[in-house]
């Protein structure tokens, strides 16, 4: 079963779906079911697996829920001769503890356009852990010889090309074309996948033009509010590859669930926590002085 469970795994990543594994990792007391047990519970519900059956699996694949749409492991108790409605299934006195922990697809960043922003970003992105995928409308520009790193390359008009593009719920798009009607093409588009991070690269004043097309158009306000434009954060960037990181910190803390808001410098009022200085003593009393 162990094995089943490592392909379904295997199965389930290059899909681009999710799951979370749960395993019993240390058992007291009389309890049929072992060390190293395992459940896999998939992004719809289903279940590959076992630990045991009864109270204690339901709680578990609740559990397991929950930590694949918090992105965050947990670890679990069972006291199972303390509370008897966990017998079912489990008839038994003793202890059990259960890891829970999400199984991820790769995030997936897919770059609308193939310039200068576009090479840095792929770079960037690559060495964050994101498969890379490349869209434009030149061939000369979205080569394997400009993006070496890049898991796939599109090229086409963006009107053929857009509604032929598979978007998973991990994905992270980047529009940075050439121009201001392409950048409203695929933000028109992309406002209707379901992309965990849409991103537009252009002055304010460009971002703000493309929002009122769009606003006309009936795309809701609050639609328009969930799109990072200008993508990055404030660092103050300029080159590529400046807003390539600024991109990508932001990316990440999307990925991360770290509240932009409060974002701060690691190293910010560490100083200022220093333990005081001891004073110096006090020179000795002198009769003459």
């Amino acid at each position: 079963m162990p094995d089943d469970i490592y392909q379904e795994i295997v199965r389930l990543r290059a899909a681009g779906r999710g799951a979370a594994l749960a395993t019993i990792i240390q058992v007291r007391g009389s309890i049929p079911a072992y060390e190293c047990a395992k459940l896999l519970v998939r992004d719809d519900g289903s279940q590959l697996g076992t630990i045991g059956g009864g109270c204690v699996e339901a709680e578990v694949w609740q559990a397991a829920r929950e930590v694949l749409r918090e992105e965050q492991p947990r670890r679990l108790t069972f006291h199972l001769n303390h509370d008897a409605a966990h017998d079912q299934g489990l008839i038994c006195g003793g202890t059990l503890e259960v890891f829970v922990e999400p199984i991820l697809a790769a995030p997936v960043a897919m770059l609308f356009g193939a310039g200068h922003v576009s090479l840095a970003l792929a770079r960037a992105a690559a060495l964050a852990g994101f498969e890379v995928v490349v869209v434009d409308d030149r061939a000369g520009f979205a080569s394997r010889e400009r993006f070496p790193e890049a898991a796939a390359l599109h090229v086409g008009e963006f009107d053929q090309l857009l509604p032929t593009l598979a978007v998973p719920a991990q994905a992270y798009l980047l529009i940075v074309t050439r121009g201001h009607k392409s950048d409203l093409r695929v933000l028109r588009w992309a406002l209707d996948t379901p992309a965990r991070y849409i991103g537009m690269i252009g002055s304010r004043r460009k971002v703000l033009a493309v929002y009122r097309e769009l606003e006309a158009e009936g795309v809701p306000r609050s639609r328009l509010a969930q799109v990072y434009a200008p993508l990055g954060l404030s660092l103050g960037a300029i080159t590529p590859g400046e807003i390539a990181i600024a991109t990508l910190a932001e990316m990440i803390a999307v990925r991360r669930r770290a509240p932009l808001d409060r974002l701060q410098p690691l190293s910010q009022r560490i100083a200022d926590r220093l333990p005081s200085p001891a004073l110096p003593a006090p020179p000795p009393h002198s009769a003459e002085s």
